[in-house]
């Protein structure tokens, strides 16, 4: 589904993806795991066009994407969950949720009601504060608010940077909930997540960034890929 070769990446004059391989099969969960600052969230950056690439191709379902505008990206079939989460000001819920539909500009109104009834269905917090501006919701449910709008364009890949950042043990239970219902549901997702053992539960494989680079990949139901990834992020 998402081939990426010789990906380099820069902010300003500092080189921070330094040449990144990585293939995604549909329907994967794969955890990009790594230290603070090493290029992680760079890397989604960047897959979902938010950032230009200076060098290296990203294909996806065949098509070269590189230069390509963060709109054109998301109507694609890409959705992008950023870790600060970008929830609009002065918009109600179902305001912030209505926005997802610039995701899927050819799909009819009764789509897009159907599509929101099912995310108001598998987010019941959601519905009931749907006149509630967002920026007043909790963390958590802010959370889960960034992750409705985007689901609701039924992305094919789904890239999510840090969804438990700062969140209560049981608020993150319910998160990685919704994300192992989408793995089942056949969604592809790269999930960078510093909760390694939760992420570990919902990725099929991972890879580990260091300094820009891969340095490491593996079976998330191999033991000993999983301890060699504990070794390589403990610090």
């Amino acid at each position: 589904m998402l081939t990426v070769s010789n990906l380099h990446t820069y902010y300003g004059t500092s080189h921070i993806i330094q040449g990144i391989d990585l293939e995604v099969e549909k329907g994967a969960v794969i955890g990009v795991f790594g230290r603070n600052g090493v290029g992680k969230s760079t890397l989604l950056k960047t897959l979902a066009g938010w950032i230009k690439p200076a060098q290296g191709e990203i294909v996806f379902d065949n098509e070269r994407l590189n230069g390509r505008t963060a709109d054109h990206v998301a109507r694609k079939g890409i959705g992008f969950v950023p870790e600060d989460r970008r929830i609009f000001p002065g918009l109600t819920v179902e305001e912030n949720l209505t926005l997802g539909f610039l995701q899927v500009p050819r799909r009819s109104s009764a789509g897009n009601t159907a599509a929101l009834r099912r995310i108001y269905e598998r987010f019941p917090r959601l519905a009931e504060r749907r006149n509630q501006h967002g920026t007043t919701l909790s963390g958590g449910e802010q959370q889960m608010l960034a992750m409705a709008r985007v689901m609701i364009g039924e992305p094919r890949l789904l890239l999510i940077d840090e969804p438990s950042e700062g969140l209560a043990p049981m608020i993150v239970a319910d998160l990685f909930a919704i994300i192992g219902e989408m793995k089942e549901s056949g969604c592809t997702i790269l999930l960078v997540e510093q909760n390694v053992h939760e992420a570990l539960k919902a990725c099929d494989r991972f890879i580990v960034i260091e300094r820009g680079r891969i340095v490491l990949s593996g079976n998330a139901a191999v033991e000993d890929d999983r301890n060699k990834l504990m070794a390589a992020i403990t610090f």
